[in-house]
């Protein structure tokens, strides 16, 4: 046995339908396209969505909630994340990205008061929550809004 001796099993491969071939043929005349109606005119074509005419289900199901435009997306770092930042004095957006912090400067930076701060150090950010700027004062340093 080789290649060129190789078939297909019987019955695996069914002969293409040919349409348009007279009325011996099964599909003659209208060619299986019926009478009359969209589907048998030219450039007719079923679309996925289309539901023939039925209320489409994206209409029929109820619309809910608001997408606000206008909203401002923050890159949050907690306190406890810059505290564990050794031997920075000064902390601001491009330090933040280079340690790992915020992952680009597409989004403003906004710092929250979840953890604690030991060390005396000046934040700069966009935002600060009122229990981000009370730690950070309390240990001595600064939160400058850019």
């Amino acid at each position: 046995m080789d290649l060129s001796n190789l078939k297909y099993s019987p019955g695996s491969r069914k002969n293409k339908k040919r349409i348009g071939r007279g009325p011996g043929s099964g599909s003659g005349k209208t060619s299986g396209r019926g009478h009359k109606g969209y589907g048998s005119r030219s450039g007719s074509k079923k679309r996925a969505w289309f539901e023939g005419g039925q209320m489409p289900l994206q209409r029929r199901i109820p619309k809910f909630g608001f997408y606000n435009r206008f909203r401002v997306e923050y890159s949050v770092v907690n306190i406890g994340q810059i505290e564990k930042l050794e031997g920075i004095e000064e902390i601001n957006p491009e330090i933040l990205k280079d340690n790992g912090l915020i992952r680009n400067f597409n989004k403003p930076v906004k710092i929250l008061g979840n953890g604690d701060l030991t060390k005396k150090m000046i934040v700069k950010a966009h935002m600060f929550s009122k229990s981000a700027i009370e730690k950070i004062e309390k240990a001595g340093g600064s939160a400058t809004s850019l």
